[in-house]
């Protein structure tokens, strides 16, 4: 592993070079100054997305929904308490499937919720059906070397 790596700001979009050991101290964006992160998931459209996949060096765990879905809207609690517990070693995003129509279909997503883990711009990852967030956090760990 380098000693930096490249998070994406969730605010501007700006690609910051944070070192390592600095990741877990509040860092902030050199270009807007908000914090790069703040236990919550985020909301992404396709082309956030596309440059949190393709810049961000940390794994992203990325919840696949939709508002009119009863699953969806169940889990969307235990997923921002996971993002607590999981930033700032992996960023949660979250696609609205019913806005972001192309994404879904890129990614083949044929039911929902389904989360998928990616990193370095690859899926490591997929599960499809609500968790709690014991549930996801564990998935995550199994699927995800945080070390």
């Amino acid at each position: 592993m380098s000693e930096t790596l490249h998070i994406v700001c969730p605010a501007c979009e700006a690609t910051n070079r944070i070192p390592v050991a600095r990741q877990s101290e509040a860092p902030r964006c050199g270009k807007c100054h908000e914090r790069l992160f703040n236990g919550q998931p985020l909301d992404v459209s396709a082309p956030s997305f596309k440059k949190h996949i393709e810049r961000d060096e940390i794994p992203l765990l990325v919840d696949f929904w939709a508002p009119w879905c009863g699953p969806c809207k169940m889990m969307a609690p235990a997923y921002e308490q996971a993002a607590a517990q999981l930033e700032p070693r992996i960023r949660l995003l979250k696609v609205n499937t019913e806005a972001e129509q192309q994404l879904g279909a890129a990614f083949n997503i044929r039911s929902i919720p389904t989360l998928a883990l990616f990193h370095r711009g690859r899926e490591v990852a997929r599960q499809a059906g609500a968790m709690g967030v014991a549930d996801i956090v564990r998935w995550v760990r199994r699927n995800c070397s945080l070390d």
